[in-house]
């Protein structure tokens, strides 16, 4: 295709289940004039197989040789994209049908250089989503919300109560980011989105999120997201002191005090994540070292409970209708 409205970006490893679910999804868009971009990152299953499998003019497939990571995976695929917005789908997820279309009628129609949706979120095996990302943060938002950076920072921090922005998959003008020659950085292993929305912001990008869902987000065993909490939190301080060392972080005084802020809270957080993966590891008496000899334990635990309650309810709740 020589001019599509939207490159679809779907990053794959080992993804055989899901990865056709994905590619259906975005294919069948009521928005028609797309391209599809599927980089697999070496996978060693069948995932590669089941991508070529399609037989569509609009699919694009990329094989890395070696395991070379999700940020190395989305530069090349924006490279590679000619639609006039970019868009990742990941390869266990899927949208609701006329999620692009919904967008985009939007998106010009307010003029913002990056639109993002709420998300569903769903467990793997299940047919209904037990929640949304909105619903499980602290706010109510039920207008279109324009989003600024310094409410970005604060409200993408792991393991607190926010609207953590990061996880949502926003269209983004192409040109936007070749004109301000925006990628990732292929030495942050985790949060890579996170980063790439916030070099979009501080260089002006006009940010809105949608409160209505249509992005699929499935929640599986052996999917990033299950990784050690203290693992996860590790990678989020290094990337956070990396980009406080940038330019124009550095060149920013409220960015900076922000940014500064969100390494320290990150630190405070490490004990709680401690105990919860002593916990997940059935190692108590572990946990019960960490919490006595951890106070901001205890203090993390209470400014959360609130979060955790609310998650807990819903799943469980959930779970009783899904039966």
């Amino acid at each position: 295709m020589i001019n599509p409205e939207v490159s679809v970006i779907i990053l794959a490893y080992n993804t055989e289940e899901y990865i056709a679910q994905a590619m259906e999804s975005a294919l069948q868009q009521t928005q028609k004039n797309i391209e599809l971009i599927v980089v697999d990152d070496a996978s060693t299953d069948n995932t590669l197989e089941i991508a070529r499998s399609f037989d569509d003019n609009r699919i694009k497939i990329l094989a890395n040789q070696k395991n070379l990571g999700q940020n190395y995976s989305t530069n090349l695929a924006i490279n590679e994209a000619r639609g006039n917005w970019v868009t990742r789908l990941d390869s266990d997820d899927w949208y609701a049908k006329d999620r692009l279309e919904k967008l985009l009628e939007i998106a010009y129609n307010q003029n913002v250089d990056m639109i993002a949706d709420d998300i569903y979120f769903i467990q793997d095996g299940k047919t209904l989503p037990w929640s949304t990302l909105l619903t499980q943060s602290k706010f109510r938002i039920k207008h279109n919300l324009k989003i600024e950076p310094i409410f970005f920072i604060e409200n993408d921090l792991p393991g607190t109560w926010g609207l953590p922005l990061g996880l949502t998959k926003p269209l983004i003008r192409r040109n936007f980011l070749m004109q301000h020659q925006i990628k990732n950085q292929e030495n942050i292993l985790i949060g890579g989105d996170f980063w790439l929305y916030l070099n979009c912001l501080v260089h002006g990008a006009k940010f809105l999120f949608v409160p209505k869902p249509n992005y699929f987000y499935r929640s599986r065993n052996g999917s990033l997201v299950t990784l050690s909490k203290v693992e996860r939190l590790e990678a989020y301080c290094q990337a956070t002191e990396f980009y406080l060392k940038q330019d124009f972080i550095k060149n920013n005084p409220q960015l900076l005090a922000a940014l500064q802020k969100r390494l320290t809270l990150l630190e405070k957080t490490r004990p709680y994540f401690q105990v919860v993966d002593s916990i997940k590891q059935a190692n108590y008496l572990d946990a019960c070292s960490r919490m006595i000899n951890n106070p901001d334990f205890f203090h993390h635990l209470y400014t959360q409970l609130p979060r955790i309650i609310r998650r807990r309810l819903f799943l469980y709740f959930h779970q009783i209708i899904s039966f």
